[in-house]
Parts: structure tokens; C-alpha cells; sequence
């Protein structure tokens, strides 16, 4: 060591520059450390480079790939978390939105309350279900067709059968399936006008749930009464309208009279038939029983007013009517010839031996007799008779003129 120190001071300088730069001493199997005063030529040859770190540097890097770690942790919690909230509300609202339409579909398939008054739809050839449950729904008969379309998926639908059917409505939409199942439910009667309560009777019986014998009682007996019948009297020959009906299931032999006796009704209403009689001098049901003789006698409409006039003129001169549907009718016939043993047949129906009326009218007039009966065209005729094929009738004032038209028909071969 010099006195000076220089030296020493050299050699300390160098250690604590290699102390402060941290780097390593030699090691078994490394390369050269830094070069030290006095060491040898070979000792002083570069080795391979190192980068510097500072002091702490491993810590942080711990550090910073810790809360990445963690950042990633709480991303996977976070998407996990959102996850099975997002399952959890779609499963609960598959459930409600289930449960809301289970039971949607339900109430309107079981609709609260009776089934209400019965409407009748006809079914085409042809017409799809689709059609028909969108026309029962706007009649009131069932609910959402779109409800039965979804319910129908699971109860099945039948085929449709045309013809007529009766459903009530606020019906279940399986009664409405047990009707569709069944086939048409309605049918229909024809009540002809001219027909008699006997004739309507016959054809009423040969409906399955009916019976000839009772429905004949009922229009007969007083059980089903008309406002144009006078007392005592009990019978509804001529009271019940022609015309076309259909016959509902449930429906009884009663309420299908009382149903014509309320056409009748409303059509006499309409026609002014009270006062159209009065004018005439007539009582509404004798005006009544002058149209059925004219449905009888006029057989076309073109006749029946003059016909009317005829009638009123002999009742006005006080002759017989001598009108040969009034026997027929008496002996139970529609139509034919009629004998002179005919004639001769005691009743108070022949008008060849009685004066005035008949006791009740002879049949259902139609609306057209009615008219005519109300409205006859002025005129002095008291014969007529069928002169053509189509029915036409040639009318006279004098019996001479009646012989003569009789044989015009017969050179025709009329009658």
C-alpha cells in the first residue's frame, strides 16, 4: 500500500463500482466476471452481455401477474354469475309465460256460466275448419280460435260433415267437438202451404223423436193456442204458417207448433189482418178461413184474388159456396175428382149442402191467399173454373158463362 493511498483509493473504487452495479460475481460454470486491477490479459476479455435489473423488479412482476390472475378471476365470476342469472330468468319465464298460456287456453275452452240460447250454422261442401270456428266465435258459440286451434292440437279435430248444426252458445270446446264428431244435429220440415194439421201431423211423426199422435193433440187439444182462434174452439187448422223449419236437438213436438203459430203471428201482424178483415166485414178468422178456401181453390196466385172476389160475392148473396175442396176435405182428401156421392156427403165442411163457412179453415193459407183474401179486386164473378194446364181459371158472372168455360176446358183437356 503507498503512504498516499492512491492505490488503495483505485482499488477501492473499482470494488464499489462492481458492488454498485450488482452484478454477480463469478460462478461455477459462468463466464468472466468484471475485470479486477491486476488480473491477466485473458481475464480481461469481454464475456456475454447482461442486462441490468433494478432492484425489485421480480417483485413487481409477481405482483403484476397476481392481479392479472385475479382480474381474470373476477371476469370468469362475473360471466359466470350473468350467466346463470340469464338462465334462471328465461327458464322462470318459459314458466310463466307456460303457465299464463295453460291457463289461458283453459278458460277459453271452459267458459264460466250456462251454455246460453241455441244458434243454428249450415256447413258447405268443403268449408274448412278453420272458417267454421272463425264463424262459431263470432256467433258466441266458443271462444279464441286461435285457443282452439291450440287445444285441438292435443284433443284432435274431426272432420266436418256438411249439413246444418245446433250449438249453444258459451260452449265448451269439447261440447262443441262432440257436436262436429255427431255429424249434423238439425233437421229440417217443410210445412207446404195448402197442407191441413193432418197432412203436418203425418210428416212431423216421421221425425225420429217425435210422434205423429202427440203432435196432432197438441194442435188440436188446446195445448198450443193461437190469438186467432176464437173460444172455444181448440183447433190450429190454418193457424200454423207454411214455410220451412228446422227441428233442434231437444227440441219437443210443442215447441215446433208453437214456433209456426208465432210465424203465423207475425206474418198476420204484418198484413194488417184485423183491420183488413174488419173492412171487409169480416172477423179475422173468418178472413182466415176464406184464404185457405182460396189457397185450395186458386191453387196459383194469378187467381187467387178473383177467387176471393167469388167467394164474397156468393156469402154476400147468400148462395152456397159449392167450392169442391171444401168436401174434399171433409172426406180427408187433397185433390181428385169429386162424385156426386161426394156431394151428397153429410158434413159441415160440404158446401154444396151448407151455407156460409166452413166451421174452420181448410188448410194453411199461404201469404199469398192472405193478400188475396184482404185485397180481392173489385168485381161481380160468382163461378170459375180451370181452363189450362198451368192451372189458370176463367171466371164468369152467369152459370151460362160457367158452362161454357167448362167446355173450352174440356176441348183442352182439362179437367
Amino acid at each position: 500500500m503507498n503512504v498516499d493511498g492512491s492505490d488503495v483509493d483505485g482499488r477501492d473504487d473499482d470494488l464499489a463500482a462492481w458492488k454498485f452495479t450488482g452484478s454477480p460475481g463469478p460462478a461455477a460454470g459462468a463466464g468472466p466476471g468484471p475485470k479486477l486491477p491486476g488480473s491477466s490479459a485473458e481475464d480481461s476479455e469481454p464475456g456475454p452481455s447482461r442486462p441490468p435489473r433494478p432492484a425489485g423488479d421480480g417483485r413487481r412482476s409477481d405482483q403484476s401477474q397476481t392481479r392479472s390472475r385475479l382480474e381474470a378471476r373476477r371476469r370468469r365470476t362475473r360471466l359466470s354469475r350473468w350467466f346463470r342469472w340469464t338462465l334462471l330468468v328465461i327458464v322462470v319465464g318459459g314458466l310463466l309465460i307456460g303457465l299464463s298460456g295453460y291457463y289461458w287456453i283453459n278458460s277459453e275452452a271452459n267458459p264460466s256460466g250456462p251454455p246460453g240460447a241455441q244458434v243454428v250454422v249450415q256447413v258447405p261442401d268443403g268449408e274448412g275448419s278453420t272458417t267454421l270456428v272463425g264463424t262459431l266465435h263470432s256467433m258466441g258459440v266458443m271462444g279464441s280460435p286461435l285457443a282452439y286451434r291450440l287445444w285441438s292440437q292435443i284433443h284432435g279435430a274431426p272432420g266436418l260433415v256438411p249439413g246444418a248444426y245446433a250449438f249453444s252458445r258459451n260452449s265448451s270446446f269439447s261440447a262443441v267437438q262432440n257436436i262436429l264428431a255427431n255429424g249434423p244435429n238439425v233437421l229440417g220440415l217443410q210445412n207446404p202451404a195448402g197442407f191441413t194439421v193432418g197432412e203436418l201431423s203425418q210428416r212431423v211423426g216421421q221425425i225420429s223423436s217425435f210422434s205423429e199422435a202427440q203432435f196432432h193433440a197438441e194442435v188440436t187439444d188446446g195445448s198450443v193456442r193461437s190469438p186467432w182462434d176464437p173460444p172455444p174452439s181448440t183447433n190450429l187448422e190454418g193457424l200454423l204458417a207454411p214455410g220451412n223449419y228446422i227441428v233442434t236437438p231437444g227440441e219437443s213436438s210443442r215447441q215446433l207448433a208453437e214456433a209456426m203459430v208465432n210465424r203465423f203471428n207475425a206474418t198476420a201482424r204484418g198484413l194488417h189482418l184485423a183491420a183488413g178483415a174488419a173492412r171487409l166485414g169480416l172477423t179475422p178468422y173468418q178472413l182466415i178461413t176464406v184464404a185457405s178456401i182460396v189457397q185450395k181453390e186458386g191453387v196459383i196466385p194469378s187467381n187467387m184474388g178473383r177467387v176471393a172476389r167469388v167467394i164474397l160475392n156468393r156469402l154476400a148473396q147468400g148462395k152456397p159456396l159449392q167450392m169442391d175442396s171444401t168436401v174434399l176435405y171433409a172426406l180427408g182428401r187433397d185433390g181428385g175428382p169429386v162424385t156426386s156421392a161426394d156431394l151428397a156427403y153429410e158434413s159441415p165442411y160440404n158446401t154444396y149442402l151448407h151455407h156460409g163457412l166452413t166451421p174452420t179453415p181448410t188448410c194453411f193459407p199461404s201469404v199469398d191467399a192472405l193478400r188475396a183474401a184482404l185485397n180481392p179486386p173489385a168485381g161481380s164473378w160468382l163461378y170459375f173454373v180451370v181452363v189450362a194446364n198451368d192451372g189458370t181459371e176463367a171466371f164468369s158472372t152467369t152459370y151460362a158463362g160457367q158452362l161454357a168455360n167448362e167446355r173450352l176446358a174440356r176441348s183442352r183437356g182439362v179437367g
